[in-house]
């Protein structure tokens, strides 16, 4: 397994793994699934001031991490709000845990102070894999997101980039 960064190219396999979390669950709160050019330019806009890593097995890619700005006001300039999603055949065995180490290496390299995560409830695996790398919670947004006919709560999460 190699991680390396994304690249503006790799946003139609990326977007086959992000699908199932727009179409299929309430992980993500998008409504449609973007169009490849907006998704190549999502990666291109995170890849200028923060960093967007994939995991490739055997030229296929397997998972993603990136970071983005946390807010647009210059003051919160050091910290930034991270993802991570997986294959399905790749959940579970340690691959979000290293997408997310070496995405903090990475941030540290470039100043980034904190990372926030904010995680849609019901999702015990997401929990547990913050939880693991030291992300301490620090609030719930409650009925934040209306998707799938129903309110969800996001939980948010932060850490120290370099713990």
């Amino acid at each position: 397994m190699k991680i390396r960064k994304a690249h503006p190219s790799d946003a139609a396999p990326l977007l086959e793994i992000y699908r199932p979390f727009v179409e299929d669950m309430s992980t993500s709160f998008e409504l449609q699934v973007p169009a490849e050019d907006e998704f190549a330019r999502r990666v291109e806009g995170s890849l200028a001031s923060h960093d967007w890593l994939v995991a490739e097995q055997a030229g296929s890619i397997c998972g993603y991490a990136y970071a983005t700005a946390h807010r647009a006001r210059e003051a919160y300039r050091f910290a930034a709000e991270t993802s991570v999603y997986l294959h399905p055949d790749f959940q579970g065995q340690g691959l979000g845990k290293r997408l997310y180490q070496a995405l903090f290496e990475s941030l540290g390299a470039l100043g980034y102070h904190y990372a926030f995560a904010g995680i849609t409830l019901p999702n015990p695996a997401s929990l547990a894999l913050h939880k693991s790398l030291g992300f301490e919670h620090i609030g719930v947004f409650k009925e934040v997101g209306y998707k799938q006919g129903r309110w969800h709560d996001v939980s948010w999460w932060q850490r120290p980039v370099e713990l």
